[in-house]
């Protein structure tokens, strides 16, 4: 490992390395492979010459910034992250796999690469965020890329049959039929990842295997990897038998959007309660992802942040004793 020692000087500490050294923190996390310290005046980093390069140049970023605005927050640290993270050309590291048309599938943005890490160091990881953050995608990305390399012997992917104004009894067809449009995302992705007819192969020698949750009690599901899609819809007493199915040598990713709970209104969310209960064991990983990690079109941003801040306005408004609007009082 090289080591370097950046020196800050005219620089208040509390406005650049943030409450309890934050800010520093939060670029630590982008590059957890090398060490980042933060003693009085001096930020040590221990790592590769590539990686202290590009830490290098992201310090150097936020001390210009600082030295023109006269602080750095949070929100600073993520955009020159971000930046960097767009700017650089994809290390062969970073790629995860190549789709069936050749094109480099690989984390897009910073949290996303925050669960690619979070996924190599943990056996179960929750990641948590919006619609269009990718979160679905890289774990199939990366649940492919464990079978690819033979770390397991297969992939099982599920979601409970909940979705937003619907129910299975109103759907045509058998159950099959019934239960494809929940799980089409899924297939959506690995038509990306897999040539056709070798994922007709794995599905149907259950090397891959997609269902709904129910299918899964009574299981332990051993050298898998693991994908629960959708766990928002899930209730305190299906995750708990999830998070229970998993065997020796198998990774399991959980995916939500604790946004878009399509449960009954009385009914709690199992990924929230497990979110409560989980988060101090040790070996679980959580990533949150949020708007800036959005990848479908650009207005899909714009949306996200429109929701959030009526959300937010409603919720103060809640608060503050008004009716909702749109309430009758």
């Amino acid at each position: 490992m090289v080591e370097k020692v950046i020196t800050l000087e005219n620089i208040s500490l509390i406005d650049f390395l943030g409450v309890e050294n934050k800010n520093i923190t939060e670029v630590a996390s982008a590059f957890p492979k090398s060490k980042i310290v933060s003693r009085g005046n001096e930020i040590r980093i221990k790592g590769s010459t590539t990686e202290i390069l590009k830490i290098n140049d992201i310090l150097n970023s936020l001390i210009e910034h600082y030295h023109k605005y006269g602080k750095v927050t949070e929100d600073n640290v993520q955009t020159y992250l971000a930046k960097e993270s767009e700017e650089k050309l994809p290390d062969e590291e970073d790629v995860l796999i190549y789709g069936t048309k050749g094109f480099i599938i690989k984390p897009k943005t910073l949290n996303q690469q925050k669960l690619v890490y979070s996924v190599m160091e943990n056996d179960l990881v929750f990641a948590l965020g919006p619609a269009g953050t990718g979160k679905t995608y890289i774990s199939v990305a990366l649940a492919v890329k464990a079978l690819k390399n033979k770390h397991v012997k297969k992939i099982i992917i599920t979601r409970p049959a909940v979705e937003a104004g619907e129910t299975l009894g109103f759907l045509p067809g058998d159950l099959k039929e019934k239960l494809d449009p929940y799980l089409r995302p899924i297939y959506d992705s690995l038509f990306d990842m897999v040539p056709s007819e070798k994922l007709r192969y794995y599905m149907e020698n259950n090397i891959i295997e997609i269902a709904p949750l129910a299918y899964m009690r009574g299981r332990t599901l051993n050298n898998a990897f693991i994908l629960l899609d959708e766990a928002q819809n899930t209730t305190p007493m299906q995750i708990k038998m999830f998070l229970t199915r998993m065997g020796p040598n198998s990774k399991v990713i959980i995916t939500g959007d604790t946004s878009q709970i399509d449960l009954p209104k009385k009914q709690k969310s199992g990924l929230i309660e497990s979110i409560k209960i989980l988060k101090d064991v040790k070996g679980i990983g959580f990533v949150e992802l949020t708007g800036k990690d959005v990848v479908r079109h650009k207005i899909v941003k714009d949306i996200i942040a429109a929701y959030d801040t009526y959300e937010k306005r409603e919720d103060a408004r809640h608060k503050d004793g008004e009716a909702p609007q749109g309430s009758i009082h």
